[in-house]
C-alpha cells in the first residue's frame, strides 16, 4: 500500500510539473529554421466587384461587401476570441460575424527572424507588439505584421478560427470587406486595403473563405499538457480510491 502511495504522490508532482511547463510552452513561436517558407510572401489582393452578400448569424442580418480578394500567408502572434467573457464590444455591437482576431507576422519579419525577439498581445480589436530595445524595434517592419478580423457565417469555419493558436502557421483565402447591419442601432466596419497604414483602421477584416494549417505550433507541448492533465486527474482519482488505512 506504502508503495502504491509513493507511487501516486510521484505520478501527481511530475504530471503536474510537465502540466505547467507545458502550458507556458505550447504556444511558444517556433524558431526561424521550423517556418514554412510560404511565410516569406506578403499578401496578395485583387479588386473585385462583387454584390454585396446578404446574411444572418446570431438573429442578426448583416451586409458584407467584398473589395478586394484576398491571401494572406502568416505566423500567429497573438490572438482574440470575440467570445471571451470579458469582450463588451462584440456583444455591445451585436456583431455576431467577427468570431476572431488573428495577429500575423510575414514577409520581412520572417525573413530578418526579427518576429522572436518581440512581444505581442491583443485587445478586443487591436494587436500591440514591444520590443526589449529601440535596436529590436528598428529591425521590425510595421508592414509585415497584420492585425485581421475575421468574419465568417459558417459554424464550422467559426469553430476552426477559433481552435488556431499562437505559434499556428496559416493560409487565409477571402475577401478584404466591409459588413453592417441596422439590428438594435446601426452598425459599420470597414477594412484596411494596404499594408502601409497604422492606428485606427489599419487592421483588415477578411471574409474567410478557406484556412489551410500548413503548420501547427507547439511541438510536443500541446499534447504534453493533455497527457499530464490526464495523469494528473487520475493518480488524484486513484489515491481517493484506495483503501482507508488507519494510522497510529
Amino acid at each position: 500500500m506504502r508503495s502504491i502511495e509513493r507511487l501516486l504522490k510521484l505520478i501527481m508532482v511530475l504530471s503536474l510539473a510537465v502540466a505547467v511547463l507545458a502550458w507556458f510552452k505550447r504556444e511558444a513561436l517556433p524558431a526561424p529554421a521550423q517556418l514554412s517558407t510560404e511565410l516569406l510572401r506578403d499578401p496578395v489582393q485583387e479588386q473585385v466587384r462583387a454584390t454585396p452578400k446578404q446574411t444572418t448569424v446570431g438573429g442578426v442580418q448583416y451586409t458584407i461587401k467584398p473589395l478586394y480578394r484576398y491571401e494572406l500567408w502568416g505566423l500567429v502572434v497573438s490572438r482574440h476570441d470575440a467570445k471571451s467573457f470579458w469582450d463588451i464590444a462584440h456583444k455591445e455591437w451585436n456583431d455576431h460575424l467577427n468570431v476572431a482576431d488573428l495577429c500575423v507576422v510575414y514577409g520581412a519579419n520572417v525573413k530578418s527572424a526579427v518576429y522572436s525577439d518581440l512581444d505581442y498581445w491583443s485587445d478586443q480589436w487591436t494587436c500591440w507588439v514591444r520590443g526589449n530595445s529601440a535596436e529590436v524595434m528598428g529591425r521590425f517592419s510595421g508592414e509585415a505584421l497584420s492585425n485581421n478580423h475575421l468574419l465568417t457565417d459558417s459554424k464550422s469555419m467559426a469553430k476552426k478560427l477559433r481552435n488556431l493558436r499562437i505559434g499556428d502557421q496559416i493560409k487565409l483565402s477571402g475577401y478584404l470587406a466591409e459588413y453592417s447591419h441596422n439590428h438594435g442601432r446601426p452598425f459599420f466596419r470597414g477594412t484596411s486595403t494596404t499594408r502601409t497604414d497604422t492606428g485606427n483602421g489599419a487592421c483588415e477584416t477578411i471574409y474567410v473563405e478557406d484556412l489551410e494549417l500548413l503548420r501547427a505550433g507547439g511541438g510536443p507541448w500541446r499534447v504534453l499538457w493533455w497527457v499530464a492533465l490526464l495523469a494528473l486527474a487520475a493518480s488524484v482519482v486513484t489515491w481517493f480510491m484506495l483503501p482507508y488505512r488507519a494510522t497510529d
